[in-house]
């Protein structure tokens, strides 16, 4: 099979997660399982009470996460050990599973996730 190059987009994800007011996170799938994320979180956005009823209350957040701030300022926590971390735009970053997050200022974050086939 000859190799085609293959574009989505945002506009039109696989999947979404609604948070209403708050903010939304659009999905795009690849036809080999990478996934895209779109993610916009508004001023006053919080893991524990925008994302965590979206996905049956876990204790924190068991995703990982790889992507790029776009703008705004999120504020990362890993539970264990309460440390906390802000990611701002154009920071690349790498959050393992086991935190919460929330939106610092009065500005909108937006990011972009990538997650490997499986992941």
């Amino acid at each position: 099979m000859e190799p085609t190059i293959e574009i989505r987009r945002f506009e039109t994800p696989d999947d979404a997660l609604d948070m209403k007011e708050r903010g939304g996170i659009d999905i795009v799938k690849m036809r080999d399982g990478t996934t895209g994320m779109h993610a916009v979180f508004e001023p006053g956005w919080t893991w524990e009470a925008d994302e965590k009823p979206l996905l049956g209350s876990p204790d924190s957040c068991p995703m990982r996460h790889v992507g790029y701030c776009i703008a705004g300022k999120l504020v990362v926590r890993m539970i264990e050990t309460g440390a906390e971390t802000p990611i701002a735009r154009g920071d690349f970053f790498d959050i393992p599973p086991g935190h919460d997050a929330y939106v610092d200022g009065g500005e909108r974050v937006e990011l972009i996730l990538f997650e490997a086939p499986g992941g």
